[in-house]
């Protein structure tokens, strides 16, 4: 008996052991698969054409994770091509401006693909891509404003004009004369939210925006500058590229990537952001 029960306790053993091994190998593979299989990547999903916020998979959409949205727009399309290149499957991370830096040092994503700017402060903290995007900057304003006529900065002249928080569009509202200056706002649909209230008479944004603004909301029209009579940029800072971890050795690869989008397919993938952006709130 006392054989009979020593046996039967040696397989008891035997049984939870090679159940514990096989925990513990599916758990090691899908952990290894997830973090090899996945280019997860980081955007507010709130600022058309770039990226935006749908309720389906409609037009490239790619699902949000940890929720039942989607993210599209122009940023989602070069990250699904990035994406596609690398052979990994494209996660959506949402995430408020001001937290896509930390998000990206911290290793919550692997890279911040949001019309973000190479500029030299961040260039201290992450590293970036060669460029995918080169934009002007403009003014949107209320349509039937004494402002929407303006070719030049001295037109808005006492203008109440801001832009999106920690972003180099607040810093030139400078240039403008005698300008209100007003508190720098979130995000763009708070900002048009305002606009359309009278709370300020402008905000800064890149051109694609501007398009989309006017485009999708008919109170809502942008103001282009004449040559020289704009606000004075860096290229630096018009430019858009992908950020990347410092010495991440996915840099390389994102720009080989990047080498094979041409300028034509560019223009186009921008075209459809701004044809499929969601309406202007």
């Amino acid at each position: 008996m006392k054989k009979i029960t020593l046996l039967m306790s040696l397989m008891l053993v035997l049984v939870l052991a090679l159940a514990g091994c096989g925990t513990s190998d599916s758990e090691k593979s899908e952990s290894s698969g997830d973090s090899k299989g996945t280019f997860k990547v980081g955007m507010e999903a709130g600022y058309p054409p770039f990226n935006w916020t749908q309720s389906d998979d409609s037009n490239g959409g790619v699902k949000i994770k940890g929720g039942n949205e989607f993210a599209g727009g122009y940023d989602v399309a070069i990250a699904q091509k990035i994406a596609d290149h690398l052979d990994k499957e494209l996660v959506i991370v949402k995430t408020e401006w001001d937290g896509l830096v930390p998000a990206l040092t911290s290793g919550k994503i692997d890279a911040i693909i949001a019309g973000m700017s190479p500029t030299a402060e961040r260039l201290k903290s992450i590293d970036f891509s060669d460029n995918y995007y080169t934009s002007n900057l403009v003014v949107v304003v209320k349509k039937g404003s004494k402002y929407e006529g303006a070719t030049s900065l001295d037109q808005l002249d006492g203008a109440k004009i801001t832009a999106q928080l920690n972003t180099f569009h607040y810093s030139v509202i400078d240039q403008i004369p005698s300008v209100s200056k007003q508190t720098a706002m979130d995000n763009f649909p708070a900002m048009r939210v305002a606009l359309e209230s009278g709370k300020i008479d402008g905000y800064v944004s890149e051109r694609p925006e501007g398009v989309s603004a006017s485009a999708a909301n008919d109170n809502l029209v942008m103001v282009e500058f004449e040559d020289g009579k704009g606000f004075e940029t860096n290229p630096e800072d018009t430019a858009i590229a992908v950020g990347l971890k410092k010495g991440s050795d996915l840099k390389e690869q994102v720009n080989e990537a990047l080498k094979g989008i041409s300028e034509d397919e560019r223009v186009q993938l921008m075209d459809e952001a701004i044809k499929n952006q969601p309406a202007a709130k």
